[in-house]
């Protein structure tokens, strides 16, 4: 496996001043991937919850800004854990932490600065999401230390990332109940099988280091526990759709999901990181076709 790094050091981020870029980056403000995997679960829980269009209007405004915020500093959670290890792996050792471009301390006091506008996009929500969302901050702090012991880090990260599904249908809801139930399932499936591809990218680094992943684990046979984690998410967006008492055209809307992601599964090949990255990726357009069917399902 070829040295590989999906690190953004161009582009506007090298037009930004250069006490501002290291922040930038430990955000990974130019990989906009990621808020939007954190945003879209949250998007699912909204939709699902079935809030009046003006209250979910409202509501996915804030999840932008709150995803914005929030995968910013999970970010620089992860880095301030993982920042020895960084350096050992070709993808992540020029990240501002591991490389030396900013300090502990640099990283801690822009934390707080996230952690406190995160707070005030929690307080414009009912007491329920407002619960369920400081009780988040738990996984967001355990998750980087998962690699570290077991071997199903990435499930963990399913249970973090997609926690802004059940934190959604709450916050629309105002409720927890056998339909939030089953959306979490849903996300946490998905966010399993995109970031084993992810993790495909590091794995001859991480066992190097010591790091656990389930791309470790699987290897050869990561094809066929895709599989499974894809149809156990649409089994479960089933579920949610029937507990909520979505609309018919819900269901056959999922097909277009259902088949991108069965194309995922066709053609990933393990040892081409930079495909397993583009994989990655194409989980944007998979969750906004879920998304949509959740809004025609609305009708």
């Amino acid at each position: 496996m070829s040295a590989h790094t999906d690190i953004m050091s161009g582009g506007w981020v090298a037009r930004l001043p250069p006490g501002w870029a290291p922040y930038a980056l430990l955000a990974r403000l130019d990989r906009p991937i990621g808020i939007w995997l954190l945003f879209i679960p949250g998007l699912w829980g909204i939709l699902l919850s079935g809030a009046a269009l003006g209250q979910s209007a409202r509501l996915i405004l804030l999840f932008a800004v709150g995803s914005v915020v929030m995968r910013a500093a999970g970010c620089v959670v992860n880095d301030l854990w993982d920042r020895d290890i960084d350096r050992l792996v070709a993808r992540t050792a020029t990240r501002p932490l591991a490389s030396g471009a900013l300090k502990p301390r640099h990283a801690l006091a822009f934390l707080v600065i996230l952690l406190l506008v995160g707070l005030g996009v929690l307080l414009q929500l009912n007491r329920l999401a407002q619960a369920l969302g400081a009780a988040s901050l738990v996984l967001v702090g355990l998750y980087p230390l998962a690699k570290r012991v077991t071997w199903w880090p990435q499930l963990v990260m399913g249970f973090t990332f997609g926690f802004g599904a059940p934190l959604g249908y709450a916050a629309g809801a105002g409720r927890i109940d056998a339909a939030w139930a089953a959306l979490y399932a849903a996300s946490v499936f998905w966010d399993l099988g995109f970031d084993t591809i992810y993790a495909h990218q590091d794995r001859e680094d991480d066992a190097l280091a010591g790091v656990k992943s389930t791309a470790r684990l699987f290897g050869d046979k990561t094809a066929p526990f895709l599989a499974l984690c894809f149809s156990a998410l649409l089994v479960a967006l089933v579920a949610a759709g029937l507990l909520a008492g979505m609309a018919i055209w819900f269901y056959p809307a999922l097909l277009l999901p259902a088949w991108l992601l069965w194309r995922q599964v066709r053609t990933l090949d393990i040892h081409d990181p930079a495909l397993c990255l583009r994989l990655f990726k194409a989980h944007r357009e998979i969750g906004l076709t879920i998304a949509l069917a959740l809004f025609v399902g609305r009708f």
